[in-house]
């Protein structure tokens, strides 16, 4: 029972964090991925099968089992309907096939994995990135039940089992005349062109630059006198953002804490960063920031006329952004997803 219940909250977990979520294109890094996820036994509203496309982290695509319909998210993907008509059937009838292989491969794995009917997930991830710098990445992995089953590795084009029940599968793919090779020809190919390509339709919303807000919340401390501050950077866009603490114009690191840069429900990110001082010192700490959206970087100065918080209201504020940040991390460290169309 406690199995069956943790299964049942990762498949939901997998939904949530799917939902929630590089040559260069501009100046960020941009990148274009599809997460797909089969469940043995849904409940609850759930779907049998759902596929996930994602430009960066804004949802552009979605299928389910119960509509059966590939379906736009956004209202720029409109534009690739118009230039291609048959874009969302074709859509619609690849993720239809992979819905069937998908239930197929669950029942394959229940019974190489010796287990009873039950809740059990089987997931694929597979994307490419445009960085910063102009390199360029690629991924391709496979799942069940939230663990690692299969990864491509594109420089040796072949796949990686963790696992013994996955290496039947590994000896199979290898051995099927280019098929590794056409999976490296999507990635680094097929792959980016259809990237720059949403960029391209996408690019008012995808390419804008929103500069941050920076704002710092403060206490001190009764008991040891220490002040602990927190640089509040949000509301800004793309996500790719240099946050710091200095100390005399070097970036300080000592007694020092972050968080990471997670997405708002308006497309934007935020980010906080804290750090704990003695008050007699607090003229030599600037909380720095670098962003594509800023003409200049900016050094906010730690005041005194500062902004004060009770230290409940402040642990508050740090604790539900520190259980938020471990959510994620938990659902991306245990769940890989996967892809392409075949028995495994």
């Amino acid at each position: 029972m406690v199995a069956r219940m943790a299964l049942r909250s990762l498949s939901l977990l997998v939904l949530v964090a799917v939902a929630l979520r590089e040559s260069c294109f501009g100046f960020s890094s941009h990148s274009l991925k599809y997460f797909y996820t089969g469940i043995s036994d849904p409940n609850q509203g759930l779907s049998h099968f759902v596929a996930l496309g994602f430009v960066d982290d804004q949802l552009f695509s979605s299928y389910d089992s119960h509509s059966r319909r590939m379906k736009p998210r956004v209202s720029w993907m409109e534009k690739v309907g118009k230039e291609d008509p048959q874009y969302w059937d074709s859509q619609t009838q690849m993720a239809r096939g992979h819905e069937d292989m998908f239930r197929v491969n669950l029942e394959v794995l229940r019974s190489r994995y010796n287990q009873s009917e039950g809740l059990h997930t089987f997931q694929w991830m597979y994307g490419c990135e445009l960085r910063r710098d102009g390199r360029k990445g690629e991924f391709m992995q496979y799942g069940y039940d939230g663990k690692t089953f299969l990864a491509f590795d594109k420089e040796t084009l072949t796949w990686v089992a963790p696992e013994p029940q996955a290496q039947i599968t590994q000896r199979k793919w290898d051995a099927i005349p280019g098929n590794n090779e056409r999976h490296k020809f999507y990635l680094e190919e097929i792959c980016i062109e259809w990237l720059e390509k949403y960029l391209f339709y996408g690019k008012e919303m995808l390419l804008r630059t929103e500069p941050p807000v920076v704002t710092i919340i403060s206490r001190t401390e009764v008991e040891d006198g220490m002040e602990t501050h927190v640089c509040q950077v949000h509301g800004f866009y793309p996500r790719e953002i240099d946050a710091s603490w200095t100390r005399d114009g070097e970036v300080w690191l000592q007694d020092t804490f972050h968080g990471f840069v997670v997405p708002n429900a308006d497309g934007t990110y935020h980010k906080w960063l804290g750090i704990q001082i003695d008050p007699k010192k607090r003229d030599r700490y600037r909380c720095h920031v670098e962003h594509d959206g800023l003409q200049e970087p900016l050094d906010v100065a730690l005041k005194d006329e500062r902004l004060q918080v009770p230290k409940s209201t402040l642990g508050l504020i740090i604790g539900c952004v520190v259980a938020a940040l471990i959510l994620v991390c938990v659902i991306a460290a245990t769940l890989v997803f996967l892809r392409t169309n075949q028995a495994i």
